[in-house]
Order: C-alpha cells, then sequence, then structure tokens
C-alpha cells in the first residue's frame, strides 16, 4: 500500500497524515488561497514534522499560515494546536466555545487521558500538548465564517459525538471537514462494495439523537465531498448518510438492552458492528474484519455504556 505522508487531494486541499497510532489512523488538512493557509484539525504533538516538511517542500512560510482549525478538543483533533500555533506568528486557533478554555490550559484535558490511557501510552500516543495564549484564541459560535485569501470557511455547531464539535463548510469544494460527525473511514474500509463508515461514539458525550439532527445538517448543504479526520476524503451520498443513520440507532438500541455489564454491553456492540461490515462486504474475511474492528471498538462501547448510565441514572 502507497502510504505519502502528505498529498494534494483538489481543490486546494492537502491530506497530511497525523502519525498517530500507524498510517491511515488519522490525518489533517492544509487549506490554500491566494498564498494564504488554514489547517484544520492537528493531529497531536508528533503531527506537527509532517506539516512542517509539507510546508518546507512547497516552500511556504510560516506567516502565510492563518488559521489552525480543530474540530474539537480530543487530543487526536487538537493535541498539537499548542505546537503549531508556537510556529505561527500570524495565526489565529478557531475552536468551539466549549472547548477554548481546554486550548488556554489544557491540563485538564491531559488529566482525563492520562488516566485512561495511563502515563507512558498517553506519551506515546500524543506527546506534550501546549498551552495557547488567550488573545489568540477565537471561540467560534454556530455559524461563524472565517476568510483567507479568497476562501471563506463556515462553521456549524454538531454536537452528538462531543458538545464541543462543530463542522467546517466549504464552499469552495462543496465539502465538509466533518472530523468524527461523519463517522470513521479507514483505508481499509474502502471496499469494492464501496466506503464503509463506521460511527464514532467516544468517549463521554455521544448523543444519539443530536448525532443525527447533525447528519440531517450536512445533508441539508448537498456537500459533493466528506473530508475525514479518520480518514482522508471520500465522495458524499445521501446513501452512506442513510447507513451511518441506521448505525447509530442500532447502537441506541444495544446500549438500552439489558447487559450484565459493561463487557457484554462490548461484545454485543463488536457483534453487531461485524455483522454490519459483513453484510456491506461479504467476500472479505471474517477474522480481518474484526481485526479491523479492534480500535475503535472498545472505545465506542465506553461512549455507549457512558450515556446508557445517563438514561437510566
Amino acid at each position: 500500500m502507497n502510504t505519502p505522508l502528505f498529498e494534494e487531494i483538489g481543490y486546494g486541499v492537502t491530506c497530511i497524515d497525523a502519525q498517530y497510532v500507524s498510517w491511515g489512523m488519522a490525518c489533517f488538512y492544509l487549506l490554500e488561497s491566494a498564498g494564504e493557509y488554514a489547517v484544520i484539525e492537528t493531529g497531536t504533538n508528533h503531527s506537527v514534522g509532517g506539516l512542517l516538511a509539507c510546508l518546507a517542500q512547497r516552500d511556504i512560510q510560516p506567516e502565510q499560515i492563518r488559521f489552525i482549525i480543530p474540530t474539537h478538543v480530543h487530543l487526536d483533533h487538537a493535541g498539537g494546536a499548542g505546537a503549531m500555533m508556537a510556529l505561527f506568528p500570524r495565526a489565529q486557533l478557531v475552536i468551539h466555545p466549549r472547548g477554548a478554555r481546554h486550548m488556554i490550559d489544557p491540563q485538564q484535558l491531559v488529566a482525563a487521558s492520562q488516566a485512561v490511557y495511563g502515563e507512558q501510552l498517553f506519551a506515546s500516543l500524543y506527546g506534550d500538548v501546549m498551552p495557547i495564549e488567550a488573545q489568540r484564541v477565537v471561540a467560534a459560535d454556530d455559524g461563524y465564517t472565517l476568510c483567507f485569501g479568497q476562501r471563506t470557511l463556515l462553521l456549524r455547531h454538531t454536537e452528538g459525538h462531543a458538545r464541543h464539535h462543530f463542522c467546517v463548510w466549504d464552499e469552495h469544494s462543496h465539502g465538509w471537514f466533518t472530523g468524527d460527525m461523519f463517522g470513521i473511514c479507514y483505508p481499509w474500509f474502502r471496499f469494492p462494495e464501496g466506503d464503509y463508515l463506521l460511527p464514532s461514539t467516544t468517549p463521554t458525550q455521544f448523543d444519539p439523537q443530536a448525532y443525527l439532527r447533525s447528519l440531517e445538517l450536512l445533508h441539508s448543504y448537498a456537500p459533493r465531498r466528506i473530508y475525514l479526520t479518520h480518514y482522508g476524503m471520500i465522495e458524499y451520498s445521501a446513501s452512506k448518510n442513510s447507513a451511518l443513520a441506521q448505525q447509530v440507532q442500532a447502537y441506541r438500541d444495544v446500549a438500552l438492552q439489558s447487559c450484565a455489564d459493561d463487557g457484554e454491553l462490548e461484545a454485543r456492540l463488536s457483534a453487531l458492528a461485524l455483522q454490519s461490515i459483513r453484510a456491506f462486504t461479504p467476500s472479505t474475511d471474517a477474522q480481518q474484519l474484526s481485526d479491523w474492528l479492534q480500535f475503535d471498538i472498545p472505545l465506542n462501547a465506553q461512549g455507549l455504556a457512558h450515556w446508557r448510565s445517563t438514561q437510566t441514572a
């Protein structure tokens, strides 16, 4: 498999691998217009080198970077923001209002992640998470627009995966940068039958009804393409939106079923996901599919378990 660190994918958009876990797990995007640039998503502290390599190859100067735009503050999307902001003196960080304080002072965010992963694995996954000066942080309300060069981006708040999530509409490419709101479609989920999308219901703010409303919002713009953080650009279709919505509803139903413990919930979710993907691509080996699902299913189950606890408390 060809595994480029960065690749121009049209409409002035470059996809850069975030070097998170392994190639193809997470990416971020460099957008160009009239010699000015914005970065959507940041990956982690370990992702900065890939961006610098891309800029150096194209002779792009630090002063040309105008905006750093994480879709939300989960650290595979925003962990590298502080390091990038330190490198680009003219840049502003644009973030959801609920996430702004975590970018200014990331200690709580770091502590919560270290509690999940442990300090050693946290360091391996994310590296240092640097604070950002408050005066350089823009808290973007729903409908906020920003311009660089001759390009305008529109930010729409999209709850469901997290309450501090927005998606970025790019009229120039008729595309959405969707963070985690249009699911996950790793390169190995691109089958001859089409692109298989897996919902992302992690970690503690999953809200199925909000998720479905957000999918309706994305569809209402009649997009032609979706820029996923996990991973890369896919062509949009109403059928993909519908299939993702059906999975979200199925996840909700599984979570509300009586389970002896969270282990049983994870097992049921794993069986549901495997059934769904095997129905989509029946010719692919079942064990291979299980291996591809093993990273996300436990995390999705944690998110579902937490949401279920809020419904039964």
